[in-house]
Protein backbone atom coordinates (compact mmCIF):
# COMPACT_ATOMS: atom_id res chain seq x y z
CA UNK A 1 0.00 0.00 0.00
CA UNK A 2 0.96 3.98 -0.79
CA UNK A 3 0.27 6.35 1.44
CA UNK A 4 -1.46 9.30 0.23
CA UNK A 5 -3.36 12.36 0.58
CA UNK A 6 -7.09 12.38 0.73
CA UNK A 7 -8.78 13.59 -2.15
CA UNK A 8 -10.01 16.40 -0.45
CA UNK A 9 -6.43 17.03 1.05
CA UNK A 10 -5.05 17.05 -2.03
CA UNK A 11 -7.64 19.89 -3.57
CA UNK A 12 -6.73 22.29 -0.91
CA UNK A 13 -3.92 24.38 -1.61
CA UNK A 14 -2.06 27.21 0.56
CA UNK A 15 -3.73 30.18 0.12
CA UNK A 16 -2.15 33.18 -1.99
CA UNK A 17 -2.88 35.59 1.33
CA UNK A 18 -0.58 33.26 3.36
CA UNK A 19 2.12 32.83 1.16
CA UNK A 20 2.37 36.69 -0.34
CA UNK A 21 2.60 37.07 3.52
CA UNK A 22 5.29 34.49 3.78
CA UNK A 23 7.89 36.62 1.25
CA UNK A 24 6.67 39.85 2.73
CA UNK A 25 8.37 37.97 6.04
CA UNK A 26 11.80 36.74 3.93
CA UNK A 27 12.05 40.60 3.05
CA UNK A 28 11.31 42.50 5.85
CA UNK A 29 8.40 44.30 3.40
CA UNK A 30 5.31 46.21 4.73
CA UNK A 31 2.05 43.16 4.66
CA UNK A 32 -0.48 44.81 2.92
CA UNK A 33 -1.86 41.39 1.77
CA UNK A 34 -2.98 39.99 4.45
CA UNK A 35 -6.39 41.59 6.41
CA UNK A 36 -4.74 41.63 9.92
CA UNK A 37 -5.98 44.75 11.57
CA UNK A 38 -3.19 46.69 12.62
CA UNK A 39 -5.18 49.26 15.04
CA UNK A 40 -5.42 49.49 18.49
CA UNK A 41 -7.72 46.83 20.12
CA UNK A 42 -10.69 48.63 21.65
CA UNK A 43 -9.83 48.95 25.86
CA UNK A 44 -13.14 47.96 26.84
CA UNK A 45 -12.72 44.83 24.47
CA UNK A 46 -9.30 44.02 26.10
CA UNK A 47 -10.52 44.93 29.77
CA UNK A 48 -13.45 42.91 29.63
CA UNK A 49 -11.62 39.55 28.41
CA UNK A 50 -9.24 40.38 31.75
CA UNK A 51 -12.05 40.52 33.71
CA UNK A 52 -13.35 37.64 32.19
CA UNK A 53 -10.12 35.63 32.94
CA UNK A 54 -10.03 36.72 36.67
CA UNK A 55 -13.31 36.02 36.90
CA UNK A 56 -12.97 32.25 36.32
CA UNK A 57 -14.33 31.77 32.61
CA UNK A 58 -11.41 29.37 31.49
CA UNK A 59 -13.57 26.22 31.13
CA UNK A 60 -15.72 24.95 27.92
CA UNK A 61 -18.62 27.25 27.37
CA UNK A 62 -22.04 25.55 26.07
CA UNK A 63 -21.59 24.83 22.41
CA UNK A 64 -23.14 27.73 20.40
CA UNK A 65 -21.46 30.23 22.91
CA UNK A 66 -21.70 32.07 26.58
CA UNK A 67 -25.22 32.93 26.78
CA UNK A 68 -23.59 36.78 28.04
CA UNK A 69 -22.59 36.82 24.23
CA UNK A 70 -25.63 34.77 22.26
CA UNK A 71 -27.84 37.68 24.19
CA UNK A 72 -25.76 40.66 22.96
CA UNK A 73 -25.25 39.19 19.60
CA UNK A 74 -29.61 38.76 19.37
CA UNK A 75 -29.88 42.20 20.23
CA UNK A 76 -27.13 43.61 17.56
CA UNK A 77 -28.97 41.70 15.12
CA UNK A 78 -31.87 43.26 15.93
CA UNK A 79 -30.97 46.71 16.07
CA UNK A 80 -28.49 46.95 13.45
CA UNK A 81 -29.25 44.17 10.76
CA UNK A 82 -32.82 44.02 11.06
CA UNK A 83 -33.17 40.03 12.02
CA UNK A 84 -35.37 39.01 15.08
CA UNK A 85 -33.37 36.04 16.53
CA UNK A 86 -33.43 33.95 19.58
CA UNK A 87 -30.53 33.64 21.41
CA UNK A 88 -31.57 30.44 22.70
CA UNK A 89 -31.86 28.79 19.78
CA UNK A 90 -31.01 30.71 16.56
CA UNK A 91 -27.20 31.55 17.00
CA UNK A 92 -24.18 29.90 17.10
CA UNK A 93 -20.79 31.82 18.46
CA UNK A 94 -18.07 29.79 16.56
CA UNK A 95 -14.05 30.16 16.11
CA UNK A 96 -14.67 33.22 14.08
CA UNK A 97 -16.64 33.54 11.05
CA UNK A 98 -14.46 30.98 8.85
CA UNK A 99 -15.36 28.43 11.70
CA UNK A 100 -19.44 29.52 11.34
CA UNK A 101 -19.30 29.16 7.64
CA UNK A 102 -17.19 25.84 7.67
CA UNK A 103 -19.96 24.60 10.49
CA UNK A 104 -22.95 25.87 8.29
CA UNK A 105 -21.41 24.09 4.80
CA UNK A 106 -20.84 20.91 6.95
CA UNK A 107 -24.15 20.69 8.81
CA UNK A 108 -26.53 21.97 4.93
CA UNK A 109 -24.52 20.64 2.22
CA UNK A 110 -23.64 17.44 0.48
CA UNK A 111 -20.92 16.41 -1.17
CA UNK A 112 -22.03 17.15 -5.10
CA UNK A 113 -24.11 20.06 -4.11
CA UNK A 114 -23.43 23.32 -6.40
CA UNK A 115 -22.75 26.89 -4.88
CA UNK A 116 -22.67 29.97 -6.42
CA UNK A 117 -20.25 32.06 -5.55
CA UNK A 118 -19.73 36.04 -7.02
CA UNK A 119 -16.37 37.08 -8.23
CA UNK A 120 -13.80 38.24 -6.92
CA UNK A 121 -14.39 36.10 -4.65
CA UNK A 122 -12.69 34.90 -0.93
CA UNK A 123 -10.33 31.96 -1.38
CA UNK A 124 -11.17 31.11 1.82
CA UNK A 125 -14.99 30.36 0.95
CA UNK A 126 -14.05 28.30 -2.67
CA UNK A 127 -11.76 26.44 -0.28
CA UNK A 128 -14.46 25.73 2.33
CA UNK A 129 -16.68 24.22 -0.36
CA UNK A 130 -14.31 22.27 -1.72
CA UNK A 131 -13.44 20.92 1.84
CA UNK A 132 -16.61 19.69 2.23
CA UNK A 133 -16.96 18.30 -1.53
CA UNK A 134 -19.35 20.94 -2.71
CA UNK A 135 -18.91 22.30 -6.06
CA UNK A 136 -18.67 26.02 -6.43
CA UNK A 137 -19.91 28.11 -9.93
CA UNK A 138 -19.46 31.47 -10.79
CA UNK A 139 -21.25 34.71 -11.41
CA UNK A 140 -18.52 37.14 -12.53
CA UNK A 141 -19.04 40.59 -11.19
CA UNK A 142 -18.21 43.69 -13.64
CA UNK A 143 -16.12 46.94 -12.59
CA UNK A 144 -15.76 48.99 -12.00
CA UNK A 145 -18.92 48.83 -9.66
CA UNK A 146 -18.87 45.00 -9.50
CA UNK A 147 -21.91 44.52 -11.08
CA UNK A 148 -24.40 41.71 -12.10
CA UNK A 149 -27.56 40.98 -13.98
CA UNK A 150 -30.49 38.53 -13.42
CA UNK A 151 -29.28 36.69 -16.43
CA UNK A 152 -26.03 36.14 -14.49
CA UNK A 153 -27.03 34.08 -11.67
CA UNK A 154 -29.66 31.90 -13.82
CA UNK A 155 -26.81 31.12 -16.19
CA UNK A 156 -25.33 29.85 -13.25
CA UNK A 157 -28.11 28.01 -12.14
CA UNK A 158 -28.40 24.01 -12.62
CA UNK A 159 -30.76 21.29 -10.88
CA UNK A 160 -27.98 20.39 -8.39
CA UNK A 161 -27.50 24.18 -6.97
CA UNK A 162 -28.41 24.14 -3.58
CA UNK A 163 -26.89 27.19 -2.46
CA UNK A 164 -25.62 30.81 -2.89
CA UNK A 165 -22.71 33.15 -1.20
CA UNK A 166 -23.18 36.49 -0.69
CA UNK A 167 -19.81 38.48 1.09
CA UNK A 168 -21.07 41.93 1.78
CA UNK A 169 -19.50 44.35 1.92
CA UNK A 170 -16.95 41.81 -0.15
CA UNK A 171 -13.37 40.87 -0.07
CA UNK A 172 -11.38 41.66 -2.71
CA UNK A 173 -13.62 44.24 -4.33
CA UNK A 174 -15.21 46.19 -1.39
CA UNK A 175 -18.70 46.11 -3.18
CA UNK A 176 -21.73 46.75 -0.66
CA UNK A 177 -24.84 45.14 -2.41
CA UNK A 178 -27.66 47.44 -2.92
CA UNK A 179 -31.36 46.90 -1.81
CA UNK A 180 -32.15 46.26 -5.41
CA UNK A 181 -29.69 43.59 -6.13
CA UNK A 182 -30.26 41.62 -2.87
CA UNK A 183 -34.03 41.73 -3.63
CA UNK A 184 -32.84 40.23 -7.12
CA UNK A 185 -30.90 37.79 -5.32
CA UNK A 186 -33.69 36.75 -3.03
CA UNK A 187 -36.19 36.38 -5.44
CA UNK A 188 -33.43 33.70 -7.36
CA UNK A 189 -32.93 32.26 -3.91
CA UNK A 190 -37.14 31.72 -3.60
CA UNK A 191 -37.52 30.58 -7.12
CA UNK A 192 -34.42 27.94 -7.05
CA UNK A 193 -35.44 27.39 -3.16
CA UNK A 194 -31.53 27.85 -2.40
CA UNK A 195 -29.88 28.05 1.13
CA UNK A 196 -27.56 31.69 1.64
CA UNK A 197 -24.80 31.87 3.44
CA UNK A 198 -23.46 35.65 3.71
CA UNK A 199 -20.50 37.29 4.76
CA UNK A 200 -21.04 40.25 6.89
CA UNK A 201 -17.55 40.32 8.42
CA UNK A 202 -17.15 43.80 6.92
CA UNK A 203 -21.28 44.97 8.11
CA UNK A 204 -19.22 48.18 9.85
CA UNK A 205 -16.72 49.29 6.96
CA UNK A 206 -18.67 51.39 4.82
CA UNK A 207 -18.18 54.48 2.66
CA UNK A 208 -19.29 57.43 1.18
CA UNK A 209 -22.74 57.09 2.60
CA UNK A 210 -23.70 53.91 2.11
CA UNK A 211 -25.44 51.67 4.28
CA UNK A 212 -25.32 48.21 5.51
CA UNK A 213 -28.81 45.89 4.25
CA UNK A 214 -28.31 42.13 5.70
CA UNK A 215 -29.44 39.48 3.09
CA UNK A 216 -31.18 37.83 5.65
CA UNK A 217 -33.56 40.68 6.80
CA UNK A 218 -34.97 40.69 3.08
CA UNK A 219 -38.40 39.69 2.94
CA UNK A 220 -38.82 35.94 2.11
CA UNK A 221 -34.85 35.32 3.29
CA UNK A 222 -34.82 34.81 6.96
CA UNK A 223 -36.03 31.20 6.78
CA UNK A 224 -33.37 30.33 4.01
CA UNK A 225 -30.45 32.39 5.26
CA UNK A 226 -27.42 31.41 7.05
CA UNK A 227 -26.08 34.90 8.64
CA UNK A 228 -22.52 34.97 9.54
CA UNK A 229 -20.26 38.17 10.89
CA UNK A 230 -18.11 38.46 13.82
CA UNK A 231 -15.71 40.95 15.26
CA UNK A 232 -12.30 40.30 14.11
CA UNK A 233 -12.11 42.97 11.74
CA UNK A 234 -14.34 45.58 13.79
CA UNK A 235 -12.45 45.50 17.13
CA UNK A 236 -9.17 44.50 15.33
CA UNK A 237 -9.21 41.03 17.09
CA UNK A 238 -7.89 38.75 13.86
CA UNK A 239 -6.46 36.26 16.46
CA UNK A 240 -9.43 35.80 18.72
CA UNK A 241 -11.32 33.97 16.81
CA UNK A 242 -14.81 34.99 17.50
CA UNK A 243 -17.76 34.78 15.09
CA UNK A 244 -21.26 33.97 14.69
CA UNK A 245 -23.65 32.05 12.58
CA UNK A 246 -27.65 33.55 13.00
CA UNK A 247 -30.31 30.83 11.64
CA UNK A 248 -33.26 29.25 11.96
CA UNK A 249 -33.50 26.99 14.53
CA UNK A 250 -33.76 23.91 12.32
CA UNK A 251 -30.11 24.96 10.87
CA UNK A 252 -28.94 26.18 13.90
CA UNK A 253 -28.94 23.26 15.86
CA UNK A 254 -27.26 21.07 13.28
CA UNK A 255 -24.71 24.31 12.70
CA UNK A 256 -24.11 24.01 16.53
CA UNK A 257 -23.60 20.57 16.83
CA UNK A 258 -20.64 20.50 14.35
CA UNK A 259 -19.48 23.75 15.90
CA UNK A 260 -19.13 21.21 18.90
CA UNK A 261 -17.54 18.63 16.79
CA UNK A 262 -14.53 20.29 15.26
CA UNK A 263 -13.72 23.52 17.96
CA UNK A 264 -15.87 22.48 20.99
CA UNK A 265 -16.14 26.10 21.81
CA UNK A 266 -14.54 29.38 20.94
CA UNK A 267 -12.33 31.03 23.76
CA UNK A 268 -14.41 31.30 27.06
CA UNK A 269 -12.58 34.52 28.26
CA UNK A 270 -12.52 35.98 24.87
CA UNK A 271 -15.94 35.57 24.01
CA UNK A 272 -17.06 37.10 27.49
CA UNK A 273 -14.53 40.07 26.60
CA UNK A 274 -16.43 40.78 23.48
CA UNK A 275 -19.91 40.28 24.60
CA UNK A 276 -19.09 43.15 27.46
CA UNK A 277 -17.73 45.24 24.79
CA UNK A 278 -20.88 44.39 22.34
CA UNK A 279 -23.27 45.52 24.88
CA UNK A 280 -21.47 48.62 26.05
CA UNK A 281 -19.76 49.63 22.60
CA UNK A 282 -21.33 53.35 21.93
CA UNK A 283 -23.00 53.99 18.46
CA UNK A 284 -20.04 56.84 17.79
CA UNK A 285 -17.38 53.93 17.59
CA UNK A 286 -18.76 52.43 14.59
CA UNK A 287 -19.51 55.88 12.53
CA UNK A 288 -15.67 56.60 13.41
CA UNK A 289 -14.76 53.29 12.29
CA UNK A 290 -16.27 54.54 8.67
CA UNK A 291 -14.67 58.11 9.18
CA UNK A 292 -11.07 56.60 10.02
CA UNK A 293 -11.04 54.46 6.96
CA UNK A 294 -12.50 55.97 4.52
CA UNK A 295 -9.58 58.25 4.91
CA UNK A 296 -6.93 55.67 4.51
CA UNK A 297 -9.20 54.21 1.51
CA UNK A 298 -8.63 57.81 -0.16
CA UNK A 299 -4.88 57.65 1.35
CA UNK A 300 -4.00 54.79 -0.62
CA UNK A 301 -6.02 54.89 -3.81
CA UNK A 302 -4.35 58.71 -4.56
CA UNK A 303 -1.45 56.87 -4.24
CA UNK A 304 -2.08 53.85 -6.29
CA UNK A 305 -3.53 56.61 -8.71
CA UNK A 306 -0.26 58.68 -8.90
CA UNK A 307 1.99 55.37 -9.42
CA UNK A 308 -0.08 54.45 -12.21
CA UNK A 309 -1.63 51.80 -10.54
CA UNK A 310 -5.41 52.53 -11.17
CA UNK A 311 -7.44 51.24 -8.54
CA UNK A 312 -11.46 50.17 -8.17
CA UNK A 313 -12.03 52.63 -5.72
CA UNK A 314 -13.81 50.29 -3.03
CA UNK A 315 -17.26 51.18 -1.61
CA UNK A 316 -16.91 49.11 1.84
CA UNK A 317 -14.88 46.77 3.89
CA UNK A 318 -10.58 47.73 3.54
CA UNK A 319 -9.12 46.55 0.74
CA UNK A 320 -8.61 47.95 -2.65
CA UNK A 321 -7.96 46.21 -6.09
CA UNK A 322 -5.55 47.64 -8.66
CA UNK A 323 -4.50 47.40 -12.09
CA UNK A 324 -0.73 46.45 -12.59
CA UNK A 325 -0.66 45.68 -16.04
CA UNK A 326 1.68 48.45 -16.48
CA UNK A 327 4.25 45.95 -14.28
CA UNK A 328 6.43 43.46 -15.59
CA UNK A 329 4.80 40.23 -16.02
CA UNK A 330 3.02 37.72 -17.72
CA UNK A 331 0.79 37.28 -14.34
CA UNK A 332 -0.59 38.69 -11.31
CA UNK A 333 1.77 36.54 -9.17
CA UNK A 334 4.82 37.83 -11.12
CA UNK A 335 3.66 41.32 -10.74
CA UNK A 336 3.13 41.26 -7.20
CA UNK A 337 6.69 40.10 -6.60
CA UNK A 338 7.61 42.51 -8.71
CA UNK A 339 6.41 45.07 -6.66
CA UNK A 340 7.46 43.66 -3.25
CA UNK A 341 11.06 43.83 -5.04
CA UNK A 342 10.74 46.94 -6.04
CA UNK A 343 9.41 48.56 -2.94
CA UNK A 344 9.00 45.80 -0.39
CA UNK A 345 5.39 46.51 -0.02
CA UNK A 346 3.06 43.06 -0.15
CA UNK A 347 0.00 42.78 -2.32
CA UNK A 348 -2.03 39.74 -3.15
CA UNK A 349 -1.95 38.25 -6.88
CA UNK A 350 -5.50 39.31 -8.12
CA UNK A 351 -5.55 35.24 -9.56
CA UNK A 352 -6.46 34.35 -6.03
CA UNK A 353 -10.13 35.81 -6.49
CA UNK A 354 -10.77 34.49 -9.45
CA UNK A 355 -11.15 30.79 -11.33
CA UNK A 356 -9.97 29.95 -15.38
CA UNK A 357 -6.97 32.51 -15.06
CA UNK A 358 -9.06 35.50 -14.16
CA UNK A 359 -7.82 39.11 -12.20
CA UNK A 360 -4.25 38.15 -13.93
CA UNK A 361 -4.03 42.10 -14.28
CA UNK A 362 -5.20 42.86 -10.77
CA UNK A 363 -3.40 42.72 -7.38
CA UNK A 364 -5.02 43.86 -3.89
CA UNK A 365 -3.89 45.57 -1.43
CA UNK A 366 -5.06 45.83 2.29
CA UNK A 367 -5.26 49.52 4.01
CA UNK A 368 -6.43 48.75 7.71
CA UNK A 369 -3.18 49.80 8.81
CA UNK A 370 -1.70 51.96 11.19
CA UNK A 371 -1.24 55.61 9.84
CA UNK A 372 1.98 55.74 10.11
CA UNK A 373 2.67 52.14 8.54
CA UNK A 374 -0.08 53.48 5.39
CA UNK A 375 1.92 56.12 5.03
CA UNK A 376 5.88 54.44 5.12
CA UNK A 377 3.60 51.98 2.28
CA UNK A 378 2.67 54.52 0.61
CA UNK A 379 6.16 56.41 0.30
CA UNK A 380 7.55 53.47 -1.34
CA UNK A 381 4.69 53.00 -3.66
CA UNK A 382 5.82 56.28 -4.73
CA UNK A 383 9.23 55.55 -5.23
CA UNK A 384 7.71 53.21 -8.06
CA UNK A 385 6.80 55.90 -10.13
CA UNK A 386 10.28 57.43 -9.91
CA UNK A 387 12.36 54.24 -10.60
CA UNK A 388 10.03 53.44 -13.56
CA UNK A 389 10.60 57.22 -14.62
CA UNK A 390 14.40 56.56 -14.53
CA UNK A 391 14.81 53.25 -15.62
CA UNK A 392 12.34 54.73 -18.99
CA UNK A 393 15.00 57.60 -19.06
CA UNK A 394 18.04 55.07 -19.34
CA UNK A 395 16.70 52.81 -21.88
CA UNK A 396 16.19 56.22 -23.86
CA UNK A 397 19.33 57.03 -23.83
CA UNK A 398 21.07 54.04 -24.56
Amino acid sequence: MTLSLSQRGARIEQAEIRAMSIECEKVGGINLAQGVCDTQVPFLIRANAHQGIEKGINSYTRFDGLAELREAIAQKMRQYNGITADPETEIVVSAGSTGAFYCACLALLDPGDEVILFEPYYGYHVNTLLAVESVPAYVTLQPPDWSFAAADLERAATTRTKALVINTPSNPSGKVFSRPELEAIAEFAVHHDLFVFTDEIYEHFLYDGRSHISPGSIEGMKDRTISISGFSKTFSITGWRIGYAVSAARWARRIGYMNDLIYVCAPSPLQYGVAAGLSRMDRSFYQELSVEYVEKRDRICETLTRVGLLPCVPQGAYYVLADVSSLPGKTSKERAMFLLEQTGVASVPGEAFFHNGGGKDLVRFCFAKTDQELQESCRRLEQLSLKTHFRVASELNQ
